[in-house]
């Protein structure tokens, strides 16, 4: 939620967001998987009028935000930010649900901003799960897209989804490469 509300401040202050038109109101929308995350978010948004959370499969449940679109006048999102969630989606759900996933926030999207998860953390979140006593992530050992995910990604992107790759904005802390598209 903090960093949603850090973003929309950042987003208005931008010269061409100062004027309150309706047209020129920035929207914000975040969504999860995970309930209890979203209350939270929901009860501490301090700009409820502006940024909004909800729960939501974004590969699954097309209709909500389709419903929040045209709540806005809008056929798409001018941006959309995938943070650290193509690991877990990609571990828990497996190849086709990634590919799903990019599919579906192209679709919906003019630009998205992605931070793919590096190979290195996908092993090292299986590690963490075996020193637990958990067995490994349903589909860890059969995954296919491997190696250099944010690389597959992009050409998934660009090959199938109509987007291209603008900006590279290098790798952040964590070795995350931060990769930047706009829809052709």
């Amino acid at each position: 939620m903090e960093l949603s509300v850090a973003f929309y401040k950042h987003l208005v202050q931008e010269p061409e967001c100062q004027e309150e038109s309706e047209e020129r109101k920035v929207h914000l929308l975040g969504f999860d998987l995970d309930e209890i995350l979203i209350q939270r978010a929901q009860q501490n948004n301090p700009l409820p009028g502006s940024i909004s959370f909800i729960t939501l499969d974004v590969t699954k449940d097309t209709d909500r935000l389709q419903h929040y679109l045209d709540q806005h006048g809008c056929s798409h999102f001018h941006l959309c930010l995938c943070l650290a969630v193509t690991m877990w989606v990609h571990l828990n759900h497996g190849d086709a649900s990634l590919l799903q996933l990019l599919s579906r926030l192209a679709s919906v999207s003019q630009h998205l901003l992605l931070e793919a998860q590096p190979w290195k953390c996908y092993r090292s979140a299986a590690r963490r799960l075996r020193k637990l006593g958990r067995s490994d992530f349903d589909h860890f050992k059969t995954l296919k897209i491997r190696g250099d995910v944010a690389e597959q990604a992009r050409e998934h992107l660009e090959g199938h989804c109509g987007m291209e790759l603008i900006r590279s904005f290098g790798s952040t802390t964590w070795d995350r490469k931060l990769l930047l598209f706009k829809r052709r």
